[in-house]
This record gives structure tokens, C-alpha cells and sequence, in this order.
């Protein structure tokens, strides 16, 4: 039976009906071969219907990883421009996850992905203000870099919420910084290093709320625990 395609996405757990209207509108999705708009239909039994590339299908079992995403790899299903995804790295769990957030082309570290939309929708929502922690490698002088940054509301004209930053370590020609932020804006962190004239080296996500990345291997993945899932209740 044919059903709105919002329907079927939300049911195969990708993400809530609001939002596969919003990647509908976006162009994310496509009814045998050709992009679909909103209103469209489709049976999955008849149809083959496309999210970011990836045949939708029905799945009931309810996944959560847990990947350290390494270096030069992509937060999409897949990649106009032919460079790795996240998908790649995970296609050996059995079933079909998205990213929940993202994590830059050169960012590194903890990321979530999971095929409950509801879950995804409730984490990503800013009235819950999950924090994320990152750890950065940055050149420049540092100084009072920590204070500065931590005062910053707004970087390239756009409102920002103050971010909580500490030293970690300080060498002679790089340092550590500990950054705690809620939103995550658009390469929010390099944006600010750039402001108070540090150059980032390397970033690495290390945590989401009390969630830990720990010793998890780069490009390695696992399943969150029942105590971890707890955590984001």
C-alpha cells in the first residue's frame, strides 16, 4: 500500500516525520530514480525509495553505536564528492544507522549513530543541552587564551553561548584545551580558536553528556551498554 513518504522514513526509524519532510524538501530522497517531493507516495513493496543514496527499507531492531570517527571521513550515508563516510566504517553492524549530529571532514572522535529517529531527534533537541567535550591540539600563544574564549558569545557575527575551556597542556610551541559546549554550531570550535589567533592541530570529541569515548580504537565501533543508554534518559 502506497503511504506518504515522511511515513515510511519515520518508520524505518531514520529520523521523525518533521524532519524527513525537511530532507524531502532538501532533496536527500528519491522515488525510483527521481528526486521526490513533498506529498509524494511510494510502496515500499513496489517502489524503490532512496535516503542519501541508501534503499530505505522496514527495520524494527533498534540500534546504538558508538564510532571514533577517524580523520577525512564524511558524517553522510554517502558522498557526492567520492570521499569516505561514516557509513563505511559501520556497514558491518547489520543494519542500516545515521549519524545523530556531525562531526567535521577533519574532526575526530566520538560519534553516535543509531536508526531510532526518535532517539536521534530528542538528543539533537537544544532544550536538552547535551554536552559535548572535545579535546584540542592548538599553535599560537595561549596566554590567557582559556579566559578569552570563554568569554566569547559571538564569533563572525553570529551569537554563540559561552563555552566552558581549560588548559589541559602546555608546551612549548602547542597546547591542549578542553572545550565544553552545547550547540555545536558549524566548525563552532575552529572558529573560535581562529578569533583569539590559535591555529587548531587536531580535534577530538572525547564525550557526549556523561557518555566517554575512552579507549574505543580509531575507526573501531561498538554498542552502547543499557547504563550508557540510561544516561540520555
Amino acid at each position: 500500500m502506497a503511504e506518504r513518504l515522511q511515513k515510511l522514513i519515520a518508520a524505518a526509524g531514520l529520523c521523525s516525520r518533521r524532519s524527513a519532510e525537511e530532507w524531502i524538501a532538501q532533496g536527500r530522497v528519491s522515488v525510483n530514480g527521481r528526486q521526490a517531493h513533498l506529498g509524494d507516495c511510494a510502496d515500499l513493496s513496489l517502489d524503490s525509495v532512496l535516503v542519501d543514496g541508501v534503499p530505505l527499507g522496514r527495520n524494527d531492531r533498534k540500534r546504538y553505536l558508538m564510532l571514533n570517527k577517524p580523520r577525512g571521513y564524511v558524517c553522510t550515508l554517502s558522498d557526492e564528492k567520492g570521499r569516505p563516510t561514516v557509513a563505511e566504517l559501520v556497514k558491518d553492524c547489520g543494519v542500516r544507522v545515521f549519524p545523530v549530529g556531525r562531526l567535521d571532514l577533519d574532526s575526530e572522535g566520538l560519534l553516535l549513530l543509531t536508526n531510532d529517529g526518535e532517539w536521534m531527534q530528542r538528543i539533537l533537541h537544544p532544550k536538552y543541552e547535551v554536552n559535548k567535550t572535545y579535546h584540542v591540539t592548538v599553535a599560537g600563544e595561549v596566554g590567557d587564551a582559556a579566559k578569552k574564549l570563554s568569554r566569547l558569545t559571538q564569533i563572525d557575527g553570529e551569537a554563540i553561548r559561552p563555552a566552558q575551556v581549560e588548559i589541559l597542556y602546555r608546551g612549548r610551541e602547542t597546547a591542549e584545551l578542553a572545550f565544553t559546549i552545547h550547540e555545536g554550531k558549524n566548525r563552532q570550535i575552529r572558529r573560535m580558536c581562529a578569533a583569539v589567533g590559535l591555529c587548531v592541530k587536531r580535534l577530538r570529541r572525547v564525550a557526549e553528556h556523561d557518555l566517554l569515548l575512552g579507549d574505543l580504537p580509531i575507526g573501531a565501533w561498538r554498542d552502547l551498554t543499557e547504563r550508557e543508554l540510561s544516561l540520555f534518559q
